[in-house]
């Protein structure tokens, strides 16, 4: 997708949205088009599945990732370490909710783009910082993690470390998501209360 395809995108996201969403006084956007829009445009807005696996991989504890697919779709398959916040609940409920401050990065994800471009647009369009979107979402997620394959005979170390980063997300989304749902359910939960300690709140 060129800057152009984006940048209509983008602004047809928040036409849509200053439209038909009802906001409320204590829930509306604060940052005005001319300043968001840059801010949404800005490539560092924007991960791609290897940086995202990278912190799957580390567990990286400063980073929280949002999925926004259904709760269904969520239960079938999803980002190890991610919590799931439906799209329509997103829209329609406090983002402060969930919504994580102070240095954490919030990652948003669905199958493709679109949904959590609509929600990046609602969250700076909030004021949230710290905001991202993965790049092409769980899509890539399979094409460039999921179905990383080493080929030939020399490999450099930049290569190796990049599929070793692979395979190690990889492993953990399938060993995660072979689970049954009751035991994925209490290791999704366990993942959770854990990060609240961390974050000094309680269980």
């Amino acid at each position: 997708m060129n800057m152009r395809e984006k940048f209509s995108i983008i602004l047809l996201s928040l036409g849509f949205i200053l439209a038909f969403l009802p906001f409320s006084a204590n829930r509306s956007f604060t940052v005005k088009p001319h300043k968001l829009l840059p801010e949404i445009l800005d490539g560092k807005t924007y991960l791609s599945a290897d940086q995202v696996a990278r912190f799957v991989a580390s567990e990286d504890t400063t980073v929280q990732i949002i999925d926004l697919r259904p709760a269904k779709e969520y239960m079938a398959f999803n980002i190890p370490g991610s919590i799931n916040v439906p799209y329509s609940e997103f829209l329609n409920a406090d983002q402060g909710n969930f919504l994580k401050g102070g240095n954490t990065m919030n990652i948003l994800y669905s199958n493709g783009d679109f949904d959590s471009n609509y929600a990046l647009v609602i969250a700076k369009g909030m004021n949230y910082k710290n905001i991202y979107v993965m790049k092409g979402g769980l899509n890539e997620w399979f094409n460039t993690v999921m179905n990383s394959r080493f080929s030939g005979e020399k490999i450099s170390a930049r290569e190796n470390a990049l599929f070793e980063t692979r395979s190690r997300a990889g492993k953990m989304f399938t060993e995660l998501n072979s689970l049954p749902d009751s035991l994925k359910l209490k290791f999704i939960e366990s993942k959770h209360s854990a990060s609240k300690k961390l974050d000094g709140g309680c269980e």
